[in-house]
C-alpha cells in the first residue's frame, strides 16, 4: 500500500512537469514518454523495496537477538543502511541521463528529461516518504491493536 502511494507521487511529478513543458513549449506525449514513466515505476518500486526489505531483515535480527527496539528506530537504522546505496545508484543513473540529454540526439531529449525528473522524484520519495509512511502506518496499526 505504501509503495503504491509513493509510486503515485513518482508518476505525478514527471507527468506534471511534462504537462507544464507541453503547455509552455509544446512538448508531446509519445511512446518514449510512456516508456520513461514505466521505467520510473520500476526503478522507484525497486528502491522502496530495498529499504523495506532491510527493515524486515533488521526486525528479524532484533527478534533473534531478543533486542527491544522501537519500530521507528529499526526503520531509521534500515534507511541509514541503504541510504548510500540508493544515492550512489541514483547519482550514477543521473550522470548517464545527463549525458544522454546533453550529448544524445534530439529525439531522446524528452525521454532523458522525463527520466531525470522521475529518478529524482523516485529517490526522494523512497527515502523521505516511504519509510516515514511505514512508521506512521505501523503506529496506527499498533494503536488499533491495543484498543
Amino acid at each position: 500500500m505504501i509503495a503504491l502511494l509513493t509510486l503515485g507521487f513518482d508518476v505525478l511529478v514527471p507527468v506534471g512537469a511534462f504537462a507544464a513543458l507541453g503547455y509552455l513549449w509544446g512538448a508531446q506525449v509519445d511512446a518514449l514518454f510512456v516508456t520513461a514513466i514505466l521505467t520510473i515505476l520500476g526503478y522507484s518500486v525497486h528502491d522502496t523495496i530495498v529499504v523495506f526489505d532491510r527493515t524486515r531483515e533488521n526486525l528479524r535480527l532484533n527478534e533473534d537477538r531478543n533486542r527491544k527496539e522501537d519500530f521507528a528506530e529499526t526503520a531509521g537504522r534500515s534507511l541509514n543502511q541503504t541510504f548510500v546505496r540508493s544515492m550512489n545508484t541514483s547519482a550514477t543513473t543521473l550522470i548517464a541521463l545527463l549525458a544522454l540529454f546533453f550529448l544524445g540526439p534530439a529525439s531522446t531529449q524528452d525521454f532523458a528529461l522525463t527520466l531525470l525528473i522521475g529518478i529524482i522524484a523516485g529517490t526522494y520519495s523512497s527515502i523521505f516518504f516511504a519509510t516515514p509512511l511505514l512508521v506512521e502506518v505501523e503506529k496506527w496499526r499498533g494503536g488499533r491493536k491495543k484498543k
